[in-house]
C-alpha cells in the first residue's frame, strides 16, 4: 500500500493548526471544540502519522470496553498467559499493557505510536506509562493492547481509554450481555462508524441458554447504526480455568486476528481501513473546530464592544460635564468669586507694581494667590470628574461581561477589580490635568507673545489669565461666540470681556477651544488605557481574524496531498 509523499506533511501541518487553535473564550461551543481538537492532535500524534510513516509495522489491536467487561482477561486468554491484570476492584487497568512478538518489540519500544506515554519492560508500569509486554504466544505482525475502561470513574482513565482507542487500527470492544446498550459503548461505536475504524465486537458473559438471541439483537443493532461489517464473537459465561476463558470460546477471536498477522494483504486492507476513515474523519472534525473559532471571534467582539460603549459612554459624560459647566459650582465657584468678586484681579490691572509686590508676598509668605486657589479647585473639581466617569464605565463594563458569553469566566480569571478604576487612575488624572493647566498657561504665554499684548498680559499676570480660560472651557456649551454665558453670579461674562480686552475675541475663542480640545484628548487617553485592562483579558484569548480559515486551509491541503499519488 502506497500514499502520497507530501501527505505526512500535510497532515502534520494540519496538526500544528489544530494544536494552535484559540479556544480560550467560555464559549458554548469551547468546550466540545477543545476535546475535538485534543482527539484530532492525539490521533495524528498516535496513530497517523506514525501509521503513515511506516505502513508495515505490526497491526495494533485496542481491546477497549466498559467496566468489568472482562477486557484483561481476554487479553491474558488470547495470549495463553496473564500478561495483564484482571481483578474485582475497579478502577483495575491504570497503565496499558501492550503485548507483541519479540520479534516486534522495536516497532513499540521507542516513540513511534503513543509517543507520550514512556516505556515500562519487566514489571508493571504506572499512569503515564505503556507497558510493553514481549510474548512468543504473539504472532509477528500482530500487537495487542489493553485500554483502560472506557467508562472509568477516573476521569484519566477515560481520557486514555479514548486516546488509544484512537491508536489502533483494529478496535476489539468488549461489552457483556448485561450491558451491552448502555449508551457509552455506543457513544464510541458510533465514533467507530463515523472515523471508518475497523471493529470487532465481543459480547462477553453471554448465559449459554440466551446466546443466540442477545447475539442476534446485538447484530440488528450494529446494523441499525451502519456497523454492520463489524465481526461479531460471543462468549459464553463459563467457568475459568486458571483465570483463563475456555479455550473454545476464546479460539474464534484468537484465530481471526492470528489470521489477520499472517495474511498481509488482509492486514493491509484492515490498515487502509481505518487509516482511510481517521483521513477522512478530519474535514468534518476540524470544521467543528473552526466553526467555534468562528464563535470565539463573534464573543471577543461582543466583549469588546461592552468596554467600548462604556468607555465611550463615560467619554461622553465626561465632555458633558465639562460643556454644561457643571463643574462651576462649590468650591470652584466660592474662588471663581474671590478672584473676580473681590477685585482682587481689577487692582492687579490697575497697577502691576500691586500685581508684582503681591507676587512676592505670596512667594515670601507660601500663602496662594487667589489665581492658584481658583486653579487648584478647578484641578480637584475635574480629576473628581474623571475618577468618577471611569469608576462607571469599569463597574457598567463588569456588569455587561457578566451577562455576555465567556464574561463571567474572564473576570473570574484576574485578581484585579475591574468593577472600579485601576488602582493608579487617580495619580494617573491628577497628572494629566496639571498637564492640562499648565498647556492653557503655554496657550497663554504664546497669544501675549506680541509686542501689543505682552505688557498687558504681564501686568495681568499669566496664571490670573490662565485661570480665566480654564473657567471658560467649563461654561460654555459650544464655545465663546460673541454671546456671553453668564455662570456663577455673571461674573463669567466680566472675565470674557477683560479677556477680550487683552487678546481680542477671536483669540479668546480660539484659546477656550484649543483648551477644551486638549482636555478632552486627555480624557480620552486615559479612558482608553482603562479599557485597555479589559482589551486585554479579551486580546489574551482570543483568535486573530483568520485564525478560522487557516485551520480551513490546513484542512482542505489533506485531500489535495492525497490526490496527489
Amino acid at each position: 500500500m502506497t500514499l502520497p509523499a507530501r501527505l505526512p506533511e500535510a497532515l502534520a501541518a494540519l496538526r500544528d493548526a489544530v494544536a494552535a487553535a484559540p479556544l480560550g473564550l467560555a464559549t458554548p461551543a469551547a468546550g466540545p471544540a477543545r476535546r475535538a481538537a485534543r482527539s484530532v492532535v492525539e490521533q495524528v500524534d498516535d496513530y497517523l502519522l506514525p501509521r503513515l510513516r511506516d505502513l508495515d509495522a505490526p497491526l495494533l489491536t485496542v481491546v477497549g470496553g466498559s467496566t468489568g467487561a472482562g477486557k484483561s482477561t481476554l487479553v491474558n486468554s488470547l495470549v495463553g498467559a496473564p500478561v495483564t491484570t484482571a481483578g474485582v476492584l475497579r478502577p483495575t487497568t491504570r497503565a496499558p499493557v501492550l503485548v507483541c512478538a519479540r520479534a516486534d518489540t522495536a516497532a513499540f519500544s521507542g516513540d513511534r505510536v503513543l509517543p507520550g506515554l514512556a516505556r515500562v519492560t519487566g514489571g508493571a508500569g504506572g499512569p503515564g506509562t505503556l507497558q510493553l509486554v514481549p510474548s512468543d504466544d504473539v504472532p509477528p505482525g500482530l500487537a495487542v493492547l489493553d485500554a483502560p475502561d472506557v467508562d472509568s470513574v477516573v476521569e484519566s482513565n477515560r481520557e486514555l481509554a479514548a486516546q488509544l482507542l484512537a491508536a489502533a487500527d483494529l478496535w476489539v470492544f468488549v461489552t457483556t450481555a448485561a450491558r451491552y446498550a448502555d449508551a457509552v459503548p455506543w457513544d464510541l461505536l458510533r465514533t467507530a462508524q463515523e472515523r471508518g475504524t475497523a471493529l470487532a465486537v465481543v459480547l462477553d458473559r453471554v448465559p449459554p441458554e440466551a446466546a443466540r438471541e442477545v447475539a442476534d439483537d446485538l447484530a440488528g443493532m450494529l446494523q441499525r447504526a451502519g456497523l454492520a461489517s463489524a465481526r461479531l464473537f460471543v462468549v459464553e459465561e463459563r467457568p475459568l480455568t486458571a483465570g483463563l476463558l475456555p479455550e473454545d470460546q476464546v479460539a474464534p477471536l484468537r484465530q481471526w486476528l492470528h489470521t489477520l498477522a499472517a495474511d498481509q494483504e488482509e492486514r493491509a486492507a484492515v490498515v487502509r481501513q481505518t487509516l482511510t476513515g481517521a483521513l477522512a474523519s478530519l474535514a468534518d472534525r476540524v470544521a467543528g473546530v473552526a466553526a467555534a473559532i468562528e464563535e470565539q471571534a463573534t464573543t471577543a467582539a461582543a466583549l469588546r464592544g461592552a468596554a467600548a460603549a462604556a468607555y465611550t459612554a463615560a467619554y461622553d459624560g465626561i465632555d458633558e460635564g465639562v460643556r454644561s459647566g457643571s463643574l462651576l459650582r462649590g468650591e470652584v465657584l466660592a474662588r471663581w468669586q474671590e478672584f473676580i468678586g473681590t477685585g482682587e484681579w481689577m487692582r492687579s490691572l490697575q497697577s502691576s507694581i500691586g500685581r508684582l509686590r503681591d507676587r512676592v508676598t505670596a512667594a515670601l509668605t507660601g500663602r496662594p494667590t487667589p489665581a492658584d486657589d481658583l486653579a487648584g479647585a478647578l484641578e480637584s473639581s475635574v480629576e473628581t470628574l474623571l475618577r468618577t466617569e471611569a469608576d462607571r464605565a469599569a463597574e457598567r463594563t463588569v456588569t455587561a461581561w457578566r451577562a455576555l458569553p465567556g464574561g463571567p469566566a474572564l473576570l473570574a480569571a484576574t485578581d484585579e477589580d475591574l468593577e472600579r478604576a485601576s488602582a493608579d487612575f487617580t495619580e494617573a488624572a491628577a497628572a494629566q490635568v496639571r498637564d492640562w493647566q499648565g498647556h492653557v498657561l503655554d496657550l497663554v504665554r504664546d497669544e501675549g507673545a506680541d509686542k501689543r499684548t505682552r505688557a498687558r498680559v504681564l501686568s495681568w499676570g499669566v496664571n490670573g489669565a490662565g485661570a480665566v480660560v480654564m473657567v471658560a472651557v467649563f461654561a460654555q456649551t459650544g464655545g465663546l461666540t460673541g454671546g456671553e454665558v453668564a455662570v456663577a453670579g455673571g461674573t463669567t461674562a466680566l472675565g470674557q470681556r477683560l479677556l477680550e480686552a487683552v487678546f481680542g475675541d477671536a483669540a479668546v475663542r480660539s484659546l477656550a477651544a484649543r483648551a477644551r480640545e486638549d482636555l478632552q484628548g486627555r480624557a480620552d487617553a486615559l479612558l482608553r488605557y482603562e479599557q485597555g485592562r479589559f482589551d486585554e483579558l479579551v486580546d489574551a484569548v482570543a483568535p486573530g481574524p483568520d485564525d478560522a480559515e487557516r485551520l480551513r486551509a490546513a484542512a482542505a491541503a489533506l485531500p489535495a496531498a492525497r490526490a496527489q499519488a
